[in-house]
């Protein structure tokens, strides 16, 4: 029995949802003809009382195309130095928008409203760029799966119409957020001018994101889309799977919280573990003894059919799922004591 707990992108579709996908009808979505795209598209809208969202093939896609409408080459953008769109995107920031980063140093991936307000430059020294564009990751895949306090979210949200600056949520793992905090899509949508969120992470479908904004913003988000590569055609069979996702899926991310929590209990007192990250959602970082080398510790792990990755010097991550159960996680216990 092999266990993936290297992401919850490893998840495949359940067989409710390849019905629904099989189903589905499509057309052209570059003509915007496909009905289950613009089925998705509206009802993802809707759920953060938007007025639109555009269905893309990636989550890094969905926040690039953000960033290259909010901003011009130049500018600059602020946000946390463990943020996805910094260090997992392939440089695309600088790449495909021409921008400078200010890099907050933050506590796991959030940072308070001060931190933003104290490096937006002013905007009449021309020796510095302009300060153009916030980004908070909700939940901080860095911070180990981290949630952001709701009002911080709307001070930083006040702060950046204050300043004129837009506000971009990186929500790849938002809904993991909400089902621990009861707080609603529609009160995330009023904080921010534009939002991505994945559909192929804890939610269980094999591809897709979405970017939610204004009608406007939208409209040119497409035309990025296109120029990114990122236009489908009969892309209907996987925006079905992202409707099944939204309907079907959200609650039952409790369920990976819950074995993330048994699974940080587990390990936190096994003698070549020194440090556990406070556990929040589906995300378990932690740090090995230096006599247990990373790559000796993910090569046991293996042996046993276990996968997981390196998160940094001797740190490892493990990320709980919907194809991750019970029975695994007596398994991976197991695996974990006879190390």
């Amino acid at each position: 029995m092999k266990i993936d707990l290297r992401s919850d992108t490893v998840t495949k579709p359940t067989t409710a949802m390849l019905e629904a996908m099989f189903s589905a009808k499509v057309g052209d979505d570059v003509f915007n003809e496909d009905p289950t795209i613009i089925e998705l598209e509206q009802k993802a809208a809707t759920l953060f009382g938007k007025e639109a969202a555009l269905f893309c093939p990636s989550g890094t896609m969905t926040n690039q195309i953000a960033i290259k409408v909010h901003t011009k080459p130049g500018d600059e953008i602020i946000c946390d130095q463990t943020a996805h769109v910094y260090n997992y995107e392939g440089g695309g920031i600088g790449f495909n928008s021409g921008c400078s980063v200010r890099l907050l140093q933050g506590d796991k991936g959030r940072f308070t409203t001060g931190d933003v307000t104290e490096n937006i430059n002013p905007a009449d020294d021309v020796h510095r760029p302009l300060s153009r564009l916030v980004v908070i990751e909700n939940t901080s895949n860095r911070g180990g799966g981290s949630i952001w306090d709701v009002n911080e979210i709307k001070n930083i949200s006040e702060s950046c119409k204050k300043n004129g600056l837009a506000l971009h949520l990186d929500g790849a793992r938002l809904f993991n957020a909400l089902i621990e905090t009861g707080e609603t899509a529609i009160q995330h949508g009023n904080f921010f001018d534009s939002i991505s969120i994945c559909l192929s992470k804890g939610l269980g479908a094999p591809v897709g994101s979405l970017l939610i904004g204004n009608s406007a913003f939208i409209r040119q988000a497409r035309r990025v889309r296109k120029v990114f590569g990122g236009g489908m055609r009969q892309a209907g069979y996987l925006a079905a799977a992202g409707i099944f996702a939204l309907d079907n899926h959200i609650n039952r991310l409790k369920e990976d919280h819950n074995r993330a929590h048994q699974l940080g209990k587990m390990i936190e007192n096994l003698p070549f573990i020194t440090e556990v990250f406070p556990i929040q959602t589906n995300i378990v970082i932690f740090k090995l003894d230096e006599k247990m080398p990373s790559e000796t510790f993910l090569k046991k792990l293996s042996d046993n059919e276990i996968l997981a990755v390196q998160f940094g010097k001797q740190t490892i991550r493990l990320v709980t799922h919907l194809d991750f159960n019970d029975e695994m996680l007596m398994e991976v216990e197991m695996v974990f004591k006879k190390i």
